[in-house]
């Protein structure tokens, strides 16, 4: 049996989820006449309460876009240092829109109205990129999975009015953090300029990432989704999967979230590991006593994969692949003497 803790990118279509896509009724989305596609675009623009919505084949193109929305070249995006849009997009903020960060030293890659208050550059201090835009990442990846308080994201939004600045969501794990504090998609739109969500990752699509705006903001995003490639042709047959995931994949969330914090009590349990980080939702992050490669190895002797995220720390994601006969194998196997001998 193989255990895949890498990402919750690694899921597979279930068979319904094919079933869906293969039955989809398809057109040419360049031409904006694919029905899947804007049905799919429809449903997410009114869960969130925004005008506008539109599909790109990654999140990262969702997130490069909209900051291309918000900005002009030689400004400045505030933003956390584990940031997405700054660590895992190959440097795209300034390769696609000239833009670069100031990235603010949060806790667990989530940053506060405060320090966004203070890292703003005078606007009319010539010397200094105008500051334009702040990016926050709800779910934060490399801060564990760490769910923002919705009343400081609110903060920060009253921060960015104040000063005219716009607001992106990286929402890539956003539906975790909606079941995990029972919050709604309503909230958040009501919140940012602009939200980027992903249906590849926790709602287990193949394909998938939605941009979600009002129609001022939103007016060239098809635009700018082309020059950097975006436009797709008979792209149904991915988006009927994001609809079936909106339907089946949101509320099972609370699963993963579950697995991952069992994972994360017996870690703690556990002789050779040092520190296991909260567990907000399905991303588990620990440091262990000993060489990382050497346990990523062994592990993977014993078919379990997962990554390091580098400074000695190391992750497992728990997903829809992720089944509840690999989890009984899983902790068992942690449970074990021996992961003892592997140290």
């Amino acid at each position: 049996m193989k255990i895949d803790l890498r990402s919750d990118t690694v899921t597979k279509p279930t068979p319904e989820m094919l079933h869906a896509m293969m039955s989809a009724n398809v057109g040419d989305d360049v031409y904006k006449e694919d029905p899947t596609v804007n049905e799919l675009e429809k449903r997410i623009a009114n869960m969130f309460g925004k005008e506008k919505a539109l599909f790109f084949p990654s999140g990262s193109m969702a997130n490069q876009a909209a900051i291309k929305l918000h900005t002009q070249p030689g400004e400045q995006l505030i933003a956390d240092q584990y940031a997405h849009v700054y660590n895992y997009e190959g440097g795209g903020v300034s390769f696609n829109s000239g833009v670069s960060c100031k990235l603010i030293n949060g806790h667990r890659g989530m940053i506060t109205a405060a320090q966004v208050e203070v890292s703003i550059n005078p606007p009319d201090f010539y010397h200094s990129p105008l500051t334009s835009l702040v990016c926050i990442e709800n779910t934060t990846n490399k801060g564990g999975g760490a769910c923002y308080d919705f009343e400081e994201i609110i903060k920060i939004g009253n921060v960015c009015k104040d000063h005219d600045l716009g607001y992106h969501l990286d929402g890539a794990r956003l539906w975790n953090a909606l079941v995990a504090k029972g919050e709604s998609a309503q909230q958040y739109g009501d919140v940012f300029d602009t939200i980027s969500v992903c249906l590849s990752k926790g709602l287990g699509a193949p394909v998938g990432s939605v941009l979600i705006g009002d129609e001022d903001i939103m007016e060239n995003a098809i635009r700018v989704r082309k020059v950097l490639g975006g436009g797709m042709r008979q792209v149904g047959y991915l988006a009927a999967a994001g609809l079936y995931a909106l339907e089946h994949h949101i509320t099972r969330l609370k699963e993963d979230h579950r697995k991952a914090k069992e994972i994360g009590r017996v870690l703690e349990q556990l002789s050779f590991v040092k520190h296991v980080e909260p567990i907000d939702t399905n991303i588990i992050i620990f440091t262990i006593e000993g060489n990382e490669e050497e346990f990523i190895s062994q592990m993977a002797s014993k078919n379990v994969h997962f990554y390091g995220m580098g400074q000695g720390k190391l992750r497992f994601v728990t997903h829809l692949g992720y089944t509840d006969d690999m989890h009984s194998v899983f902790l068992e196997l942690l449970s074990s003497k021996k992961l003892d001998k592997v140290i």
